[in-house]
């Protein structure tokens, strides 16, 4: 086990948890079904990139290739700052620009899938 990438994604696995219950009580009043939506989405793909990062940190015991598995759990953290962090700022805020840096998040997101896989491919 990796134990810097465990302990992130149990980190963010409580703060996903801490942000859907704030957006589930805190926020349903206060902001519209629209930008609600928008938050839950963040938390969503939050709670999923949590469960990879826990993932990665597992897969450093059956695994080489470690350049790999560093780089894809440092891309799903910054996925989870970038994708999940702008939309938690945009439903609150309402600055709609913030939508624009989203899908680097999104990028991220697949780029550190895509190092998951080739290193489980290269230890075949």
């Amino acid at each position: 086990m990796h134990k810097p990438f465990f302990i992130i994604g149990s980190i963010a696995m409580a703060l996903a948890v801490a942000l859907g219950a704030f957006g589930a009580h805190g926020l349903k009043e206060m902001l519209t079904d629209e930008m609600l939506d928008i938050f839950e989405t963040g938390v969503r793909y939050h709670f999923y990139h949590a469960l990879g990062l826990l993932l990665i940190g597992f897969a450093f015991q059956f695994m080489s290739g470690l350049s790999l598995l560093q780089w894809s759990g440092w891309l799903m953290l910054g996925g989870i700052l970038i994708f999940s962090g702008s939309l938690y700022i945009l439903s609150i805020s309402g600055i709609r620009w913030l939508g624009a840096i989203t899908p680097i998040g999104g990028v991220c997101f697949i780029i550190s899938w895509i190092l998951l896989a080739v290193a489980a491919w290269q230890n075949l």
